[in-house]
Parts: structure tokens; sequence; C-alpha cells
């Protein structure tokens, strides 16, 4: 019972008060009646104000009895003061309405116009107390942008990893996806993806979206897993009155000449008595294209048969000392169609001015249906290239033996795959929540439910085989090539049969997140506003992969490419270069015509059990923290966070059983089912300091500490042997999670007219960040004849370090004469440097000639638009350097992400108040995905996507209340 005094004796406290006081609850939107977050509501004699959330909402508790002026103000908009009466023990309600600048000028002054989606974005960002960056629903649509991913790659520090042409895996300052956590609403999006964290960006359409929150610096009432940021996408809400919009459009990808569709719509209204509210959209664009890709591993290696046996008749080989060259070169030809399709519905419902509940849901889907087409060489066994089979010149082998495959790529023959692989993509998320005032204390709450799949059923491969021999072309290593010495050996009857398969993917990432805060007003130093905030969150997440995978043996009805029917997909207007002449393949249509379900199937159960895995990750937090003003310009924010993690997890370890007829052992796979578990506390304070040099200049400090919890495939002891590339992938159920301390400086100015200017240092010291290490089996442990096969296992490193410099821009020119007032710039730059330790080679030494994966040293964005009442239009950039991206066995294996420029522009005129054309075209640069391994002029793989031409029209009708 005496435990319990001092929370008695709070509450008690909190409604004497409430008693002789009162609070104000009110909700400010634009001339539209649509919310605007970030606004300031203060009432200057009593030094109290909030500032509105992302919903237009603000609340201002603990007010004495008596009439008060509530000032408003607003970036880009007029302030507003407004006379309010407040009731001892009551909540005063009020809704305001404030108006853009521009519009007081009757029109002279066009050179604000279509600034409400920067200003709400500016707003938001001015008045957090942490580091953030906001992007707002109206800025994304100045932008050629169609799923969030693209849009989020605007934003300083942040570059983007793309996938088929789309933005989908989000890099904040350097740091991995995985290491960066993204909610939807506050609440957890889970991953599909089937061996890490990573969130697909390109899932989300971006008009979806109401506004973009990226956290560079968490606070500690926010999830702590977010090294290098956490990204936040708030759904659309209910206007302050009728509003439906909506857009139909229409386009063409130039690589395939096929066709865009686009299409989307929203409507939303508040009842009269302003009770109830609601919001509903959907988006759906079908995307028909595809890709242009080469690929090349390098090895610095060349054996051959001296045609010479040992003792015990085993060949000797000969190493000879090469150039690197390449060893194994591929085409591809990707045909790809996605159909994205989403759904969103919000209601709000509001019992009094203390009390709201609301619902928010979206469910996304889409379809990628895929047909590949790979030609493959790859240079023989030593033992298999005898003298005369190659040439060396100048010291790098320019001919020689290869096996080479023509692989088909495809699914079954129904409505849904259509003879295409389908990856069927599924992400949704419900959230019931309330926001609630008793007497003068605050409390949230919300509870959610979120579920990702993916779904890849009879996903069909077709293999024919031969062998021949290769000119390599060394003249340009950035465009590696083989071609064939002697055309009548890649006749399609020389190419056997090797294999057909058919396998099916299942992956499924399910959250459950419950979480309530309480925040109580406490001005502990005399100086206006603060509060104590404390709260605890639990987070219950499960992940499932369940793959299987079959081989058939169709040897005899199919005996070489020859006899079965085929499609020459040689393109002269081939990306990469009219060089590259892939040849033909099995068809599609034969491939998905096939009966697969007879006796001539075999369940190879090696090729699927080490990646199946259930894991459970159980994640318990509770925080305190406390917003003081240590003087009218000052403010603090300390706090303390402590999570616990709980993990289970369950695989499978797979060992081969080699023949021995004497002893009358049996070829035998062996399946055993592994678990494994860990448990571990964090205790993360942190520290956030504000300090205004005027009404528009701020400086911020931060000091943070973060973690990231190891992807679920690394912490399964499992082991999965990949006979087809020689690799043992094992397991690590003893990785700990990485864990961050992190100090950010930031300085910023708000220019009047909407626009800011911005400068600021980041650092970060990692301990016990992941990286795969990777050596040669020294033996068969893992099985028959696996010595020698290349072992991947995660590990954590030691120490790693970040430097960051982060610069930005943005403001219409109205500073400018004429028309040129109506132009606008905005630019962003990002300079990094980071360090690692603990690394090591194939030979167990250390590297230290490392950086962090993942970190671009120069990250860019930059655009310039122009706006005036009818037209606007905006050309854009995005720029980011090469880094490392997997490390190999050696700094000659290492994988680097290259160089990225992309160029998009859009425009759009305004046919009436409601009514607007537009066209955007993207990837102006045909920017390819390009990998380079240890030197820039050695590609790895590189993937071009073309240019996409969009265009449509767009209606929007207000109505307020």
């Amino acid at each position: 019972m005496k435990s319990l005094l001092p929370i008695m004796t709070l509450f008690a406290g909190l409604f004497f008060s409430y008693a002789q006081t009162g609070n104000i609850q009110g909700t400010v939107s634009d001339e539209n009646g649509l919310y605007l977050p970030g606004a300031n509501a203060i009432i200057g004699s009593l030094t109290k104000g909030a500032i509105t959330d992302f919903d237009g909402k603000f609340t201002i508790v603990d007010v004495p009895a008596g009439t008060y002026t509530l000032e408003i103000s607003y970036l880009g908009y007029s302030d507003l003061s407004q006379e309010v009466t407040v009731e001892a023990g009551k909540t005063t309600s009020v809704v305001i309405s404030i108006e853009p600048k521009s519009m007081e000028l009757d029109g002279v002054e066009v050179s604000a116009y279509g600034l409400s989606g920067q200003s709400k974005a500016l707003n938001t960002q001015r008045t957090n107390l942490n580091i953030t960056n906001v992007v707002s629903t109206d800025q994304i649509g100045k932008f050629p942008d169609v799923n969030i991913g693209d849009a989020v790659k605007r934003i300083p520090g942040i570059t983007m990893q793309v996938d088929q042409g789309e933005a989908r895996n989000i890099i904040v300052r350097g740091l991995s996806p995985q290491l960066n956590s993204v909610t939807l609403n506050g609440s957890r999006v889970p991953s599909a993806e089937s061996d890490n964290r990573n969130v697909q960006m390109d899932l989300i359409p971006a008009d979806m979206i109401q506004s973009i929150q990226v956290s560079k610096a968490v606070t500690p009432d926010m999830d702590a897993d977010a090294l290098g940021g956490s990204v936040n996408l708030i759904t659309r809400t209910s206007p302050q009155g009728f509003r439906v919009s909506a857009t139909l459009g229409s386009g063409v990808n130039f690589i395939t000449d096929k066709p865009i569709l686009n299409g989307s719509f929203l409507i939303g209204d508040r009842s009269k008595n302003d009770k109830f509210g609601w919001m509903v959209s959907a988006s759906i664009n079908d995307n028909d294209f595809g890709s242009d890709n080469i690929e090349a591993e390098w090895t610095d290696e060349f054996e051959y048969n001296t045609g010479v046996s040992d003792a015990e008749g085993e060949p000797i080989l000969e190493e000879v000392d090469v150039d690197p060259y390449v060893n194994v070169f591929e085409q591809r030809e990707y045909l790809v169609q996605r159909i994205r399709r989403s759904f969103s519905a919000n209601l709000d419902y509001k019992f009094n001015a203390n009390n709201t509940i609301f619902l928010k849901t979206m469910y996304n889907w889409r379809d990628d249906r895929e047909n590949r087409f790979r030609l493959e060489h790859e240079i023989l066994d030593a033992e298999d290239i005898e003298i005369g089979d190659f040439t060396i010149s100048n010291g790098v082998p320019t001919r020689f033996p290869v096996e080479v495959k023509r692989q088909s790529k495809g699914g079954i023959d129904n409505n849904r795959s259509k003879n295409r692989r389908l990856e069927d993509q599924r992400m949704q998320n419900y959230s019931l929540g309330g926001n609630h005032l008793w007497g003068s204390l605050k409390v949230d709450w919300m509870t959610s439910y979120a579920k990702a799949s993916e779904e890849r059923l009879n996903e069909r491969y077709a293999e024919f085989e031969t062998e021949y021999i290769v000119n390599n072309d060394t003249y340009n290593t950035r465009y590696p090539r083989f071609s064939v010495a002697d055309v009548n050996d890649a006749a399609l009857g020389n190419f056997e049969y090797g294999e057909i398969t058919e396998e099916n993917q299942y992956t499924q990432e399910e959250d459950v997140n419950v979480f309530l805060n309480f925040e109580i007003p406490a001005d502990i130093f005399g100086k206006g506003d603060g509060s104590i905030k404390f709260g605890a969150r639990g987070r219950f997440k499960s992940k499932l992969r369940d793959n299987d995978f079959y081989e058939h043996d169709l040897e005899d009805a199919y005996p070489t490419l020859a006899s079965v029917p085929v499609k020459n997909y040689d393109d002269p207007d081939f990306m990469a270069g009219s060089q590259y002449l892939i040849g033909s393949f099995a068809t599609k249509e034969w491939l998905g015509g096939l009966d697969l379900n007879g006796d001539n199937g075999e369940l190879v159960v090696d090729e699927f059990a080490p990646g199946n895995f259930d894991v459970n990750e159980d994640v318990l937090a509770g925080y305190f923290m406390i917003n003081q003003k240590l003087s009218d310009k000052f403010s603090v924010l300390a706090g303390l966070r402590i999570e616990n993690t709980k993990l289970n997890s369950k695989g499978n370890r797979v060992t081969f059983i080699e023949e021995d007829e004497d002893a009358g052992i049996e070829e035998d796979i062996i399946v055993e089912g592994v678990n494994g578990e860990n448990s571990y506390t964090n205790i993360l304070p942190g520290l956030h300091l504000k300090y205004d040099v005027s009404n528009n200049t701020i400086l911020r400090f931060a000091w943070t500490n973060t973690l990231a919890r190891p992807n679920y495939v690394d912490i399964i002891p499992r082991a999965e042997i990949v006979n087809e590339d020689s690799e043992i992938v094992l397991g690590n159920a003893d990785l700990d999670p990485t864990i961050s301390m992190g100090f950010d400086v930031m300085a910023e100015h708000y220019f009047q007219s909407v626009g800011i200017i911005s400068g600021g240092l980041f650092y970060k010291d990692i301990k016990d960040f992941i990286y795969t290490f990777i050596y040669e089996a020294p033996d068969d442990s893992f099985g028959a004849d696996t010595q020698g096969y290349d072992v991947f296992q995660p590990l954590n490193g030691d120490n790693a370090t970040i430097f960051g410099v982060e610069l930005a821009f943005q403001r219409q020119l109205d500073f400018l004469p004429g028309f040129a007032k109506n132009f606008s710039l905005y630019l962003n730059y990002t300079y990094l440097t980071s360090s690692a330790e603990g690394i090591r080679n194939e030979d167990g030494d250390e590297r230290d000639d490392l950086d962090l994966p993942n970190t671009a040293p120069n990250m860019f964005n930059g655009s310039l638009g122009y706006a005036d009442r009818k037209f606007s239009a905006r050309l854009s950039a995005n720029f980011s350097d090469s880094y490392i991206d997997e490390i190999g066995g050696n700094d000659f294996e290492d994988r680097y992400y290259d160089t990225q420029l992309f160029l998009d522009f859009n425009a759009s005129y305004q046919i009436s108040k409601n009514i607007s054309v537009y066209a955007d075209l993207n990837n102006i640069t045909n920017q390819p995905l390009r990998y380079f391994q240890g030197v820039k002029e050695r590609t790895q793989q590189v993937e071009f996507y073309g240019q996409r031409l969009t265009f449509g029209l767009k209606y929007d009708l207000f109505k307020k209340q």
C-alpha cells in the first residue's frame, strides 16, 4: 500500500489542480480545411503553449480560469489571434482556420503560390524538439515519385538501394536498411523480406501518405532500434470538411514501350456535429517494364591440367600467375509487370473535448510478375582445362573453355501467374488508439496488428547446358563480354537437358504492438511550459519462412534445347550495348504449360530446409523523460529508455553423408532441427537541447543511444550447403545486437517566405556491428566433399565510427525581379566518413582498410522549381557516391555499390480551381544499378531500366464545414 501512496498523491494533486484550472483543446487548419501540423498555439500572458500534431490538434493544460488571447503562428501563413474563455474543471474546444500570407495581397504577390506543402513540412520540422526532416504529401506531389522510397530519397542524408529501377531499401546516414526503423502512424511496419529486416519502401504508393517524418535523433518515447534513424509514415486523416480527390493517368516505359496505368481517389468528411470524421482512399498502378542486365565475377587465379598424373592417378595441376579476369559472365533480360494496389480507411470519433478514439487501416498488395532469360558462362574446373584449350595474352586469359547454361524463368499458366513468376507481396496494418485528458493528465494509447507476407508459388526454371571455348573480351573491363570461338558450338542442339525445377516460397512477419503514454505538466524551473512523460510498450513479433523445392526428370522428353519451343531474345537496343546478343531460350508458354504434377518430381531437401525458420521476438520497453524550458529560449528534453529483448528461433542444419561401399554406408542427407535462444536488456539514455536564437533561428544538440538487432536468419544455428556455388552459409545464435552512441549538432534558420538554410555535424560510435565473415572450409566437417567451399557466417565486429556533415537550403527566390521570383531552389548535401575495426579476412587477419558497409561518402539532392498561378515545373537531381556493399574474403573480393545520379522532370498546369493536368519524366540519365568488384573499373553487375513517362489528370475539391 505504501508503494501506491506516491502515485495516489500525484493523481490527487492533478485532480485538485484541474478543479482550479481548465484546458484548451483545438485544431488548426488551412483555407481548404486541411489540418496544419507544427503550428504554434501560445497564450503569451501565461507563457503557455502547445504545438499541433500531424492531425493539426493541440492541447494546453492547466490553464487558470479566465479569458485569454490565443495566438497562432505558422510559417507562410498570417498570424491569428483569438479570444478563448477557460472555465475551471472544463476543457474548451476551439476550431481555428488560418490563411496563407499571399492571399492578403489579393494576388499581387504570386511568388508564394503552391508553398502550402513546404510550409507544413518546415513548420513541423521547426517545432520538433529532436532533429528531424519532414516531407509533406504536397511536397511529394511536386516530385515525380510513385512510391514512398522515391520520395524519401529527397531527404538530406538518405540514399536508396533500387530494385528494378524503383527505390526499395532505405539507407539513413550511411547505415544499412536493417539498421533503420520504419513505422506507419507510429506502428512498426513488418518486413516481407525473407532473410533480413528491410522494409520494402516501394510497396507503399506515395499518394497514400500525408507526410513523412525522419527522426535522425530519436527521443526516449520512440523505439530504440533506429541506429540510422526512424522513418514514420503518416496516412491521410479526415479533413475539416468534405474533400474528394482523384487522379487518372497513363504513360509508357521506353525500355519495353509498354503502357503504364495509374489511378487513385480520396474522399472524406466530418459529421455536422464535428464528432465523427472519416477518410477513405485507394490507389492502383500497373507498370509493365523490364531491365537489361550483365553480371560478372572476377578472379586472379588460373589453373590447368598438365596432362600428367601423380602416383595415385590424380591429374597434376599447374597454376599460372595472371592479372584479374572474368571467370563467370552472365547476360540477363528481365520482363516485369508490377501491379501495386493500396487501400486505406481512417476513422475518428470525438466523444467530447477530452476523449477521442481513432482507427487507422492500410492494406497494400503488389503483384510482381517476372520472366527472366539468363545466359551464363563459367570457366571449367582446372582438371577439365587442358593444354591447347586456353590462351593467355599479356598476363590475361583471353581464351578458355566454359560451361554454358541457358535458363528460362517463369511460372504456371493461369490467370494469376500468366506464365510468369508471381511474387505476391502484401502488407497490412490496423491501429486502434485514443487520446484522453484526465484533468491535466494527457493519456494516449494504441494497439495495432500488422502483417507482411511474400508468396511465390510454382516458380519454375528450365535450364539447358553445354561446353565450348570462348574468347574473353578484355578491351573494356566496365563492359566485359564472352563470345563463342566457334559459332557452331552454340547450336541449340548442343545444349543438353540440365534441369527443370519448381519451388514454392512463403515468408510472413506479424507484429502486435501495444503502447501507453502518460504526460503531466511540470514546470520545474518556473520558466513556462514543461512536462513529464512516461510510458510502456510491448512489441511481439513472429517471422516464418516456409519453402520447398522440386527437381523434375524430363530429360527423355526434352533431351536438348532444340526439342522445345524457343524464342530469340536478341535486342539491338540492349542498353548495355548492341554487342550483347543473348540468343534463344525455351519460351515462357512452354515452361508454364508443363505438367509437373506427375511422378517425375523429386523433393530436394537440401535446397530449402536450411533456409526455413520460425522466429519469435518479444520486446518490452519502458521510458521516462522530462521536457523543460530552462529559459524563454532554451529547452531541454532528457530521459531514459529500457528495452528487454527475448528471442526464440527454430531452423534446420543439413549434413551430407558420403557413400562408403566398404563400410556399407549409402549417400544420404540428414536434416536436423536446431533451436536458438537469446535475451538481452539495453539501457538507453538520451538528451536533446534546443536554443531559439530568434523565432526563426534554432540551435540543436542531441546525445542518443540506439541499437539494432541481428537479422532473423542470422541468429539460427543452421548450416546451408549450396553445392552449385560451392558455398556454405552458417547462422550464429550468439550474435549480439549492434549498439550506437550518437552526437548531433544542428543550426537552422527558417525564412519567413517559407524556406530553410541549415547545417549540422553528427558522429556515431558503433559497437558490435555485424558483418559476414568468409573463409574456406578446412575439411569435410560440413558434409561430403565440402572441403574448400566458401563459408559465410555472420560475426560481430569490434567498433565502427561515422562522422558526417549535413547542409540544406530551400527557398522561394522571391527577392528576384519579375517572373524570376516564381523560381525556387531545393538543395541538400551530406558528407560521410567512416571506419570499421575487427573485420577479418579469409586468413583470419584483421583488415584495416575498410569503411563501414553502406556508408556513401557524398550524397546530394537538388531541384529547381517554377510555380505561378497556373503552371509549375521542377527539374530534380539525386546523387549518391559509391560505397562498399558487401565485404569479401579480401579486398579483391569486396563488392561496391556504384555512384548513382538520377535526373527527373515534372510539370503541371491548373486548368481550373479543381482540375489540373500533369506530366512526369523519370530517370532521364538512364542511370543503371551498378556494382563493381574491388576497383571501379571491374563491373560485377550493371542493370539498365530506361526512362519512364507518365501523364494524367487530377481533380481536387474542398468544402469547408
